[in-house]
């Protein structure tokens, strides 16, 4: 891997390369430097399976940071390095020369001088600077769940006025009509022979398939803005102080691109307001958390509200519906073409998934009258 290190400009010599976190789609190092002056840093290989143009990729993340970055310097924030994640450009090399100065995708690897990726012939790596004494979380409470929506709304505020255009980096990431559409697929294939065994699954689904599709309904009749989002709004995509718990920036940044702000509220209340995990068997355990709903939008409407149509605002209930429905209809979709997709630890993990989003929904549907009256009080 120092191979690799040598084609970005980096301060500092590179001296250890270590294993960091537990990222499922990319694999993450941590570099630390000899010098005690210089920075260490953070090591990716790009899973360009999932994140099929990297070059388009890096675009959307450079242009966020820089533009976050700009904000800061504005505000006259203190510390930005720790508030920003801040990307290392390649080195002018042979390799670099080799791939013609346009494009990182050539068989003997390189990539252009001051791009942040390179090529190896392989792999597509970056580097980003490490930020220090900081952490993550895994779990939340009203209070993290607070503090996590006031950043993801501010980190939406935050760029409203973005100068540049983003692409999708997963096309129709968050498209209902899409996921739908590969549902019924799924159905008519029927690859794994497992279409009779979920009918009540699938019965529920139609019930309400329609109603999921407001969103792109709303969008086509020019209601309904598309904006900079965040798109994987998960507590751990962000840093926390280590020293006072205080939210330093958000992170993880492949999925930034336009998309409609229900991506990242609905989503996050997903995972962070179901009382236990996404494939928890005994549905009888799953709630909807009302104190984490309440602090998340609290802190999300105190950053994004100034910014926030009507439209937007008034269907955020049912964008935490939404999110529910649609990866049950995702986890079902890959148990009818045979588990190709996520990762299984067993044959009907895929189904246990999809019962348990099912239920969820069901849960959140309960409470929507709820929701409408505490975000318009």
């Amino acid at each position: 891997m120092l191979d690799v290190i040598r084609h970005f400009q980096l301060d500092g010599s590179p001296q250890e390369v270590k294993p960091l976190g537990s990222g499922l789609i990319n694999d993450t190092y941590l570099v630390t430097t000899a010098e005690t002056d210089a920075p260490d840093y953070v090591l990716q290989r790009i899973n360009n399976a999932i994140f099929t143009d990297v070059d388009l990729l890096q675009h959307n993340i450079e242009a966020v940071t820089r533009h976050l970055r700009r904000k800061l310097e504005a505000e006259g924030c203190p510390d930005i390095r720790r508030r920003v994640l801040q990307f290392m450009p390649t080195v002018d090399d042979a390799a670099s020369t080799a791939s013609g100065g346009s494009s990182a995708s050539t068989a003997s690897g390189g990539s252009p001088a001051g791009k942040t990726y390179f090529f190896d012939g392989q792999n597509y790596w970056r580097i980003s600077v490490f930020i220090p004494d900081s952490m993550t979380l895994s779990e939340v409470t009203p209070a993290t769940s607070y503090d996590a929506g006031r950043a993801f709304g501010r980190f939406e505020q935050q760029l409203t006025d973005l100068p540049e255009t983003l692409g999708e980096t997963i096309p129709d990431f968050h498209n209902m009509e899409l996921r739908l559409r590969q549902l019924r697929d799924a159905v008519d294939a029927d690859a794994a022979g497992r279409v009779a065994t979920v009918k009540d699954e699938l019965a529920l689904i139609d019930k309400y398939a329609d109603e999921m599709c407001q969103a792109e309904r709303l969008y086509r009749q020019g209601l309904l803005p598309k904006r900079i989002c965040h798109c994987d709004t998960k507590v751990n995509n962000m840093l926390f102080d280590a020293k006072d718990s205080t939210v330093l920036c958000v992170i993880d940044l492949d999925t930034v691109m336009p998309s409609f702000v229900f991506s990242d509220y609905g989503d996050f209340l997903r995972t962070a307001a179901n009382t236990v995990a996404e494939d928890d068997p005994n549905l009888d355990r799953i709630a909807f958390r009302w104190e984490i709903f309440e602090a998340f939008t609290r802190g999300y409407l105190e950053s994004a509200r100034s910014f926030l149509t009507p439209v937007e605002l008034e269907n955020l209930p049912f964008a935490v519906a939404l999110f529910p429905m649609m990866q049950a209809v995702r986890f079902l979709a890959d148990y009818l073409n045979g588990d190709v997709y996520y990762k299984t630890t067993y044959p009907d993990h895929n189904l246990v998934r999809t019962r348990n989003q099912l239920r969820y929904f069901q849960c959140v549907k309960a409470r929507q009258d709820d929701m409408v009256a505490f975000i318009t009080a």
